[in-house]
This record gives C-alpha cells, sequence and structure tokens, in this order.
C-alpha cells in the first residue's frame, strides 16, 4: 500500500520556504471546535496552545491577535499594541474572505495579505507553541520567535 502523502497548507509551505522548524499535529475533525477541544483531542497543554482572532480598526485595517486558547483579548490593550483608538472583532462570516482560512482553521502564517500582528507576550516564556496549521484538524508547533518571524508579528500584553 502506497505511504499516504501528507496534505501540506500554505503555512507549512512557507515556514518550510524561510526553513523554520515545526512539528506537525493532526485531528479527526469534520467541523469547528475550540481551541481548548482541539488540545484536550491532542493531549496537548492549554498554556501551550494559541489562538487567532482577527479583527477590524477605526481605521478600516485589519489587524491579527494570537492569544492563549484559554484567554480573552482586551481590545482596548489591543488597540494600543498596533496603534488604534478602537477595534472590533471581525463577523465570523468574514473570517474567509479576509484571511484566506476558515473559522477553526485560521493561523497566522499565509493569510491573504500581510496583516499587522500581535502575539500575547507570555508566548516568549514558551519553548515550543502551538498554533492552527492552516485547516481545520491541523496544529503547527513551533518556537514562539519563530512564529514571530514567519507572521511578521511583535510581542505585546494584549490579554484581559
Amino acid at each position: 500500500m502506497a505511504k499516504q502523502k501528507e496534505i501540506k497548507t500554505n503555512a507549512m509551505r512557507i515556514l518550510e520556504k524561510k526553513k523554520i522548524p515545526f512539528t506537525h499535529h493532526t485531528y479527526e475533525c469534520e467541523e469547528f471546535i475550540d481551541g481548548a477541544q482541539t488540545a484536550d483531542l491532542l493531549g496537548l497543554p492549554h498554556e501551550k496552545v494559541y489562538k487567532t482572532l482577527v479583527t477590524v480598526g477605526n481605521d478600516k485595517n485589519y489587524y491579527v491577535f494570537v492569544i492563549p486558547i484559554d484567554g480573552e483579548l482586551d481590545l482596548k490593550k489591543a488597540a494600543k499594541s498596533v496603534g488604534q483608538k478602537s477595534l472590533s472583532m471581525i463577523p465570523v462570516k468574514e473570517i474567509n474572505a479576509v484571511t484566506g482560512y476558515i473559522r477553526g482553521g485560521c493561523t497566522a502564517i499565509g493569510m491573504k495579505k500581510q496583516y499587522k500582528t500581535v502575539i500575547h507576550e507570555v508566548a516568549m516564556k514558551l519553548e515550543t507553541m502551538i498554533v492552527s496549521g492552516g485547516r481545520i484538524g491541523s496544529q503547527i508547533e513551533l518556537k514562539p520567535e519563530d512564529l514571530k518571524v514567519a507572521a511578521n508579528a511583535e510581542f505585546f500584553d494584549i490579554l484581559l
């Protein structure tokens, strides 16, 4: 029987092109489940698993935030981190049009456009962190500094 070829996402291709090492984790899932359920399915510690949130600023530009799955984005701190007066979450139905990814598979790496991206600063204390691999059922584990490079991001305190 032929070995099944791993299906690479855009995020994985970008990491490989930049020679950034990562570990790919997969799980069986047909539809969106939240980050906590994903971590539990994979047997991963919640503090290492991060979710990607997309917002829109008062300037009508989009901003991306990567936070721990159990954390809550502080919109005031987030706005300050990107030099905006205010931010609001984009509607779920707009995620694909804005990012090229679907809900549950959204990652800061390889979106349709390069949006200003901020990773919650607590990630800097981790040896590795886990983010979506670019589709449902796929997670990528990498060093926080490598995610910063791949997503052209900055670290700030952006949680409540």
